[in-house]
């Protein structure tokens, strides 16, 4: 992926690694659009950051997804770089009375939305470089989190596939795979002990300038390359039992 000189659509744009890509690629000189739920955010953005353009879109329904990909394809044809990065993170228990509407957020959020945000932006001609943000619980489950482990383990799977799909449209597809950094994930506080989104960005750069398409950081990069026994230990270390 080239780092200058792009059109880009980052999901979740507008806080925690969404917002640091958002700078990170404003400083490299592309053309950085974002959108999100929240309108507060988005305008906070615009003040901070009056070049980036903000579309204020709710992923989890189905005809949001499609109007954003319209108002891209008519206002923003040139478009070549989509990033899935939007995504929720519920720490619950099957046992919760509500287990099951919050599983259903989750995947509507963190599945259904960035697949189907990669067949519609597949169709625009210019499109030649997709990035799906998964997370280093794709490889080891943290049972607090469910549902948003499994959905990152899907996104993982995903990426393999579309990566093997998407060679004959000549679409790079990157996968980037954080560990848990001190953002608001889950929840204000919980990831406080966790490295800053500052240092995540500046590895991300440097292994996109060396061509690469599996983005790691500390824990993840060790989970990535972890064997049964490693993951196995991982799991236990994650997950003590009560």
């Amino acid at each position: 992926m080239k780092l200058s000189g792009n059109k880009i659509l980052i999901t979740g744009g507008a806080s925690g690694i969404g917002l640091g890509l958002t700078q990170r690629f404003l400083e490299e000189n592309n053309t950085v659009l974002i959108c999100g739920r929240r309108k507060e955010l988005l305008e906070n953005i615009s003040r901070q950051f009056p070049r980036v353009i903000t579309h204020p879109c709710d992923l989890s329904r189905t005809s949001e997804r499609v109007a954003l990909y319209e108002w891209i394809a008519k206002e923003h044809p040139d478009l070549n770089v989509l990033i899935n990065n939007a995504g929720i993170q519920h720490w619950m228990s099957i046992a919760d009375d509500d287990f099951f509407s919050r599983s259903q957020e989750e995947i509507t959020t963190n599945v259904e939305a960035p697949v189907h945000l990669a067949s519609l932006f597949i169709q625009l001609p210019s499109l030649d470089t997709l990035i799906n943000v998964t997370s280093g619980l794709s490889f080891v489950p943290l049972t607090k989190t469910p549902i948003y482990s499994a959905t990152k383990a899907f996104m993982h799977s995903f990426t393999l596939s579309l990566r093997h799909l998407l060679k004959n449209k000549n679409i790079e597809v990157i996968e980037m795979i954080p560990p848990a950094l001190n953002t608001d994930l889950g929840g204000k506080g919980i990831h406080d002990f966790a490295p800053p989104v500052s240092e995540f960005i500046v590895s991300i750069f440097e292994q996109l300038k060396q061509g690469k398409d599996v983005l790691t950081f500390g824990m993840s990069e060790t989970m990535s390359n972890a064997g049964p026994a490693e993951v196995q230990s991982a799991f236990e270390r994650m997950n003590p039992a009560s």
